[in-house]
């Protein structure tokens, strides 16, 4: 990373420019399903730029195989860590399992706007089993092949996202800050060898 790691670099979180940066990238990303979009370069781990960028007093976050990092995210944000269930704001550095995702907040068809924003690292976003993606923000068909999400999650993300408008939005982040938005409209299919 470009940066130094140091208490008042980590302590700060991101300067406004890299927040307007991931936050754009974030717009593009789940307004073009499946497109990849860059995130800025930082001391932070790429997946954890959207917490440190959107998280705030009012916003309730929950830190995955990150619990070294929710310090940072509590200083430099402001934001509460709460419990997974509670959580608006979810990021998880490793593959979530499938309780985990499956334990995030869909909100309510009333409240959607209580669901959750869950953001998984990912090892790549090309090399691993292809899934189809369809729905507004898609010209026809994008495909997607993520390395580090578990394929049994495009379910559980399914199960989420069945009472529309109640839903989670998902954004998978690579280590080089390539990242990819699926959010609740998005239909997935997973591409199966015959």
């Amino acid at each position: 990373m470009s940066e130094t790691l140091t208490a008042a670099t980590l302590c700060g979180g991101l300067n406004p420019d890299q927040s307007q940066q991931v936050y754009r990238a974030m717009l593009d990303a789940f307004a073009r399903p499946g497109l990849p979009v860059s995130l800025p370069d930082t001391a932070f781990p790429a997946a954890l730029l959207p917490m440190l960028a959107l998280a705030d007093l009012e916003t309730s976050a929950h830190l995955l195989g990150a619990e070294d990092w929710a310090a940072v995210v509590a200083v430099a944000t402001g934001a509460p860590i709460t419990a997974l269930g509670d959580a608006r704001l979810v990021t998880s550095l490793r593959c979530p399992t499938e309780l985990e995702l499956g334990s995030v907040t869909a909100g309510m068809a009333l409240r959607p706007e209580s669901g959750a924003t869950v953001v998984c690292a990912v090892e790549a976003l090309t090399g691993g089993e292809v899934v189809r993606l369809t729905g507004p923000g898609v010209r026809h068909v994008v495909e997607c092949a993520p390395i580090g999400f578990d394929t049994a999650l495009w379910s559980v993300r399914g199960r989420l996202v069945s009472g529309f408008p109640a839903g989670i939005d998902l954004l998978l982040v690579a280590p080089d800050g390539a990242a990819v938005g699926i959010p609740r409209t998005t239909v997935i299919e997973i591409e199966r060898d015959n």
